[in-house]
């Protein structure tokens, strides 16, 4: 378990990280989002003990990263952005490497061949760590976090560079591992986090702006301007009707349902409501309204909103504001 309470770092005048809390629960996988330069990668490295806090406190099951940074570590397993790897170790060299710098005290052979196999490397540990495919090298990252049978797990970006299909072997082992560990995920591939992570966690310019599951964030956030429709209806005459509401902003039409019904995306401007309006133009031309409802966000729109305030990101203007 982690726990972060009112953790802040500072670099002279300029506040990287301000004040922020949340915990990461055991057996969960919490993703951890944060625009370049929000103070995530700060957050990180205060959490694995490279870094000091200028005030607050981390702890490590239950053990302050600042007081005890070695008991601490002993808890955390960490895979950075670029595994640290020695390409010209083969890869038992390397996990007995590591598990002698651990200091590890677990049987050796069993735990290192119980750790290959949960990461599927079995069958490459003989093999030279520079001839590796990439996704064979992040899943050696992963087997180093994972000697020592550390309770918490730290993940920075683990399928960055890795084609479709290894993508999935990481997710599917990062589920895994989420059912034994506390895991922490720091990805800037959205779809990612919402495919593995059971809550999350948003810092933008150094604070905390979101900690909650995606589902509860979709709720809040999104709210009647945003609506899926079905209408049975002339397509074009009904998209016109309504673009003509007022405070519309666009009318998207997804695809036709069955013969004659076809399905809209509504948007309307933030805070208005044209449920109503919408009902009245189609009763008025006698097109009956088969589903309405609020349009669930996407995390990539909840990250939108909750980082610059928008929606939509201002396409136009390279998503900011």
């Amino acid at each position: 378990m982690i726990e972060v309470r009112n953790l802040s770092k500072s670099y002279g005048n300029k506040l990287a990280v301000d004040n922020i809390s949340f915990t990461a629960n055991e057996s969960e996988i919490l993703g951890f989002l944060g625009p370049n330069g929000a103070g995530k990668s700060t957050t990180m490295n205060m959490l694995t003990g490279y870094l000091s806090s200028s005030g607050g406190e981390a702890l490590i099951n239950g053990i302050d990263v600042l007081e005890d940074p070695v008991g601490a570590k002993k808890n955390i397993g960490y895979l950075p952005e670029q595994p640290p790897l020695y390409l010209d170790m083969t890869v038992n060299e390397y996990l007995n490497f590591v598990y002698e710098l651990k200091k590890c005290k677990l049987p050796r052979r069993s735990h290192l061949n119980e750790i290959c196999s949960l990461v599927k490397i079995s069958d490459v540990r003989k093999r030279v760590i520079r001839n590796l495919s990439k996704g064979y090298r992040q899943r050696v990252g992963v087997a180093q976090a994972l000697v020592g049978n550390p309770s918490t797990l730290i993940l920075d970006e683990p399928t960055v560079g890795l084609d479709p299909k290894q993508i999935i072997e990481i997710r599917t082992l990062i589920k895994k591992l989420g059912k034994n560990h506390t895991v922490i995920l720091s990805s800037h591939i959205l779809s990612e986090v919402q495919a593995v992570c059971d809550r999350i966690v948003v810092i933008d310019k150094g604070k905390l702006v979101a900690n909650d599951t995606t589902e509860n964030l979709s709720r809040s956030l999104s709210a009647d301007h945003k609506l899926t429709v079905q209408i049975e209806g002339a397509n074009k005459e009904v998209q016109a009707l309504l673009k003509q509401i007022p405070d519309m902003v666009e009318v998207h039409m997804n695809r036709e349902v069955e013969k004659g019904v076809f399905e809209y995306e509504l948007n309307a401007k933030e805070g208005a409501d044209v449920r109503r309006e919408v009902f009245k133009r189609m009763a008025a031309r006698n097109y009956p309204i088969l589903l309405m409802r609020s349009s669930e966000l996407t995390l990539e729109e909840i990250f939108l909103k909750l980082t610059t305030g928008d929606f939509y990101g201002n396409i136009e203007n390279g998503g900011t504001k």
